[in-house]
């Protein structure tokens, strides 16, 4: 296994922080200092970070998190506000995957498997997501929802075309599948019809379903698999 996979499989950090933390040569193998994150990593080999061992990957773990708003994506905030990880059970050191906005809702995931994580999140592998927003200034035209579903022009270039549904006079359900800053509350915003309330109700395979706000479940192996298959894992 690869250094940065192995440190990202054992919990230390995603797989991009994982390759980050040994690039800055705080990582070591047998007491020697590697910094190339794609050094193998035999069975047995002493792995240590800042001098403190790091543990053989622990079994993968993938809870589902219905964040409620006021929640942070983060592992630990500075602020002190309430995080994603402190709603699940504390024993294994966990990390989201992905991002909500702190006024958004609904489902997010926290793991301790950052291969899986780094797929889900990568732009490559295009995973949808699905959000439930309630907008202003209804009715949503026939217009708009063309618009989102062509793509629209963004301060950060053209967002790739959207599968819209309106439910509502004032409500949408929109599937993208990138992941730029707070895109779906901009898109609507450009069609006229800025976001009062986000929710997000789908990740890849995976339905928000009952799960009440602020609660957390374990996902089951079949749902795993269905995660790792949306990945084509």
């Amino acid at each position: 296994m690869r250094l940065g996979k192995f440190l990202a499989s054992a919990g230390v950090a995603s797989r991009r922080g994982a390759e980050e933390l040994i690039r800055a040569g705080r990582v070591s193998i047998a007491g020697v200092v590697v910094t190339d994150p794609a050094r193998d990593v035999g069975k047995g080999d002493a792995v240590a970070l800042d001098g403190a061992n790091v543990r053989e990957p622990a079994g993968r773990i993938v809870y589902a998190i219905n964040k409620p708003a006021g929640v942070v994506s983060t592992a630990r905030d500075p602020q002190g506000r309430p995080t994603v990880v402190s709603l699940a059970p504390g024993a294994v050191r966990l990390y989201p995957v992905g991002r909500l906005d702190i006024d958004t809702t609904g489902l997010i995931l926290v793991t301790n498997d950052g291969e899986l994580a780094h797929r889900l999140t990568h732009p490559r592998y295009e995973v949808p997501k699905t959000y439930r927003a309630v907008v202003s200034r209804p009715p949503v035209r026939e217009r708009s929802l063309r618009a989102l579903r062509e793509g629209i022009e963004l301060d950060d270039g053209r967002s790739a075309p959207a599968l819209v549904k309106r439910v509502a006079a004032d409500v949408l359900e929109l599937t993208i599948r990138e992941g730029r800053k707070r895109q779906v509350r901009r898109m609507c915003e450009a069609v006229g019809h800025p976001v009062r309330r986000l929710e997000r109700v789908r990740f890849g395979p995976l339905e928000l379903g009952s799960l009440r706000e602020g609660a957390c479940r374990e996902l089951t192996p079949d749902e795993l698999s269905a995660l790792r298959r949306a990945t084509g894992g």
